[in-house]
């Protein structure tokens, strides 16, 4: 077979339990597609996005409602062999990229702070402005299951809030249009393993601000990703709790919480409930 046809005949046999049941559970779960759908599925050139990207065309091919598809890449600026090597894996999976260039990397450069958060900002508008001009309403990410966990705890311990990455949203700019994490369910030990198993070389990090660091860590994100490997040591358990704990907040047990962009307190209404 040709990496176009092993690529996702192995996700329907040899991953079939650890990747291709996942990713249509969560399609299901968190409702991410309906008929008629549009979607704009974002490949940056690495694992995630271009694993998403097999995942979204074989899905297409067994669905019981028909959507369509556009394969969305944008060029922020990599170097010729990151985008050399973009187009090349494109080719290899038989994959039919809109590839489009902006100049992303260059105007993050010049951020004092938070170079990161404004690149990822101005990422995700140039995604929808072109995924509209497609005629997609929605765009899809390649976060998996261990992007959520983390996040979550990076928020708590870096960023004083409990703050999860949601399945899907609607945005904010560009009226509907939504967002949507297809792989929310996906282990991302999963995801190398289909990558090794077939072979496959994407790109690390083609982000010039971590190409300056050591290779894709020094981050915040690393620590916290390391920190979960230390503790599934003694709890192999961990990452599904914290994953399992997303879904089951108990709001009543809380001094506080914010909801439809205002904050709230557990005093309102608690007198009232105390002679219930």
């Amino acid at each position: 077979m040709t990496p176009a046809e092993r690529a996702p005949w192995s996700l329907t046999k040899k991953y079939r339990k650890t990747i291709w049941a996942p990713f249509v559970a969560g399609i299901k779960t968190y409702q991410l597609l309906e008929e008629g759908d549009r979607v704009a599925v974002c490949v940056s050139g690495g694992k995630d996005s271009m694993l998403l990207a097999v995942l979204m065309r074989l899905l297409q091919r067994h669905s019981d409602f028909p959507f369509g598809l556009e394969f969305l890449a944008m060029d922020p600026g990599y170097s010729p062999q990151n985008r050399a090597r973009l187009e090349a894996n494109g080719t290899l999976l038989g994959l039919d990229l809109h590839i489009f260039e902006t100049d992303v990397f260059q105007v993050a450069d010049w951020a004092e702070k938070n170079p990161c958060y404004l690149c990822a900002r101005m990422r995700r508008g140039h995604l929808y402005k072109r995924a509209r001009e497609l005629g997609c309403n929605k765009i899809a990410l390649g976060h998996h299951f261990n992007d959520v966990i983390e996040t979550t705890v990076l928020a708590m311990f870096y960023g004083a809030q409990l703050q999860c990455m949601p399945p899907k949203l609607h945005s904010a700019n560009y009226p509907g249009m939504e967002l949507i994490r297809p792989l929310y369910r996906v282990h991302e030990e999963a995801i190398l393993a289909w990558m090794r198993y077939n072979e496959l070389e994407f790109l690390q990090c083609a982000c010039r601000f971590t190409e300056k660091a050591a290779p894709c860590g020094g981050s915040k994100r690393q620590e916290v990703k390391e920190l979960l490997a230390r503790l599934k040591e003694t709890n192999p358990n961990i990452e599904k709790n914290v994953f399992q704990s997303l879904h089951a907040v108990c709001l009543d047990t809380f001094p506080g919480y914010k909801t439809s962009g205002g904050e709230h307190s557990f005093l309102e209404g608690y007198n009232a409930k105390g002679t219930r």
